[in-house]
């Protein structure tokens, strides 16, 4: 499995990747900037070891994707977030996008988070 290629569209801030699969076929997916973001391998834990719900990123740019080898590739976000995400978790995410997305809005209604940016205020 390899990803033959990213295309970022800032406009749409979406990313397309086109996957070389296990069975040797291309599979292409287009995905939002937010959900990349949100559905990161490198999660922080909340309490009880759980998975901390990832809120407020509904603006979030993708700013840069480096090789790293065999490893996969290292997203930089606007936000701070770099992190390496590898080419089967992406072919995961792609494929489940739909059913991630839904159980995510699900879990983010419940938690009363909301995906909108927070207002970042400074000290003049």
């Amino acid at each position: 499995m390899a990803v033959l290629s990213f295309t970022l569209n800032k406009h749409q801030k979406s990313l397309t990747i086109l996957f070389l699969t296990p069975d040797q076929s291309e599979f292409t997916a287009t995905l939002p900037y937010e959900f990349i973001r949100v559905f990161s391998p490198n999660q922080p834990k909340a309490k009880g070891n759980e998975i901390a719900l990832i809120t407020h990123k509904k603006l979030v740019e993708l700013i840069a994707i480096e090789s790293v080898a065999k490893h996969g590739s290292r997203f930089i976000f606007d936000d701070g977030d770099s992190t390496i995400y590898s080419h089967e978790f992406l072919l995961d995410i792609a494929k489940n996008h739909q059913l991630y997305w839904q159980e995510y809005l699900t879990k983010l209604k419940a938690s009363g988070h909301t995906r909108e940016a927070m207002i970042d205020f400074k000290q003049l």
